[in-house]
């Protein structure tokens, strides 16, 4: 399909859809679109949390990728919802998902998939990558993470240098870690607690926090964090605070580490210069132990990115969907 080299491909609507049993309880909820002969890519959505949004799909041409798309569990549509507190946490960690889009994969029948997402997402793409990269074909990732200790010190204690006020309440939230106590420990306590108020408010202020960290970056519409629907955004604190106070269940610093295992799988990563949230460092060292990645310095962007990134993400979608 032809466009502008500046323009995403225009909104399409799944041709297939459903609830995925994945076992404890939990359905995924997944979605189908583009061409269903064409080249099969996963769309991996951050947050953790987040759910997948329907803008996703005009990354991929229509015409030449079959496009999935899934709601990590207890997000989006999937059930049971993490804004729900009876919903049981225990059985969402980064094992977890990474077994269910490995059935998601029986289910519809692919043998490989491109892998695409940023931010959390990009963990959790690597995650599975090194687990089963018989079953990748490419990778592409705007804005990386590896969910390090150091890059979730970083996200919400150590960029407080920048933006000291925010972090002053941010910190505020949780008094019983005054010091250096586990700021993201104590909100995953607090999203746990049986008593809505208190829930409702270390919501509040962890997304008044994220949208500090996002502050210099040019975006439309409501903030990133605090403007998501009720529901949505308490699911996403909830499952944030609990996927980072036990840093994502990895070994610290192993996605790096393993990267030698991504050896034959081509990779673009494409990473703002002034990525707040998630400091360029990661995305260059990543860079440096996976042999067939191209990284992607984009100068004056955040960790939104911006028409750069996308033009960026737009060149390697369609470059791959041509291997």
């Amino acid at each position: 399909m032809d466009r502008e080299p500046d323009e995403k491909y225009p909104p399409i609507e799944p041709y297939d859809q459903g609830l995925l049993d994945v076992g404890d309880g939990n359905l995924v909820h997944w979605e189908v679109c583009g061409n269903p002969d064409g080249k099969p890519a996963l769309v991996v959505h951050g947050g953790p949390g987040s759910g997948c949004g329907a803008h996703t799909r005009q990354y991929f041409d229509p015409d030449r990728y079959r496009v999935v798309l899934f709601d990590q569990r207890g997000c989006g549509r999937s059930t049971p919802h993490a804004s729900d507190p009876a919903a049981d946490m225990r059985h969402n960690t980064t094992a977890h998902l990474i077994a269910d889009m490995e059935r998601l994969r029986v289910r519809l029948g692919i043998e490989k998939w491109l892998l695409y997402g940023g931010s959390w997402g990009s963990t959790l793409i690597l995650a599975y990558a090194e687990e089963h990269p018989e079953r990748v074909s490419e990778i592409v990732i705007p804005a990386v993470t590896t969910t390090r200790r150091s890059e979730i010190d970083w996200l919400y204690r150590g960029v407080g240098k920048i933006f000291p006020e925010a972090w002053d309440l941010f910190r505020a939230g949780v008094p019983e870690a005054a010091g250096d106590g586990d700021l993201v420990a104590a909100y995953a306590r607090r999203m746990e607690s049986p008593d809505a108020a208190v829930r409702a408010k270390a919501t509040a202020d962890w997304c008044v926090w994220e949208d500090a960290v996002l502050s210099q970056e040019t975006y439309s519409g409501p903030p990133p964090y605090s403007g998501r629907p009720g529901s949505a955004r308490q699911a996403l604190v909830r499952i944030c605070s609990h996927y980072f106070s036990h840093g994502a269940w990895l070994e610290d610093g192993q996605l790096i580490r393993n990267a030698g295992r991504l050896a034959g799988i081509p990779g673009v990563l494409v990473h703002g210069r002034f990525d707040l949230g998630g400091p360029l460092i990661t995305a260059w060292e990543l860079a440096k132990a996976w042999p067939d990645a191209e990284l992607t310095v984009i100068d004056g962007a955040g960790h939104l990115g911006g028409p750069a990134t996308t033009r960026a993400v737009l060149e390697a979608l369609d470059r791959f969907a041509a291997r």
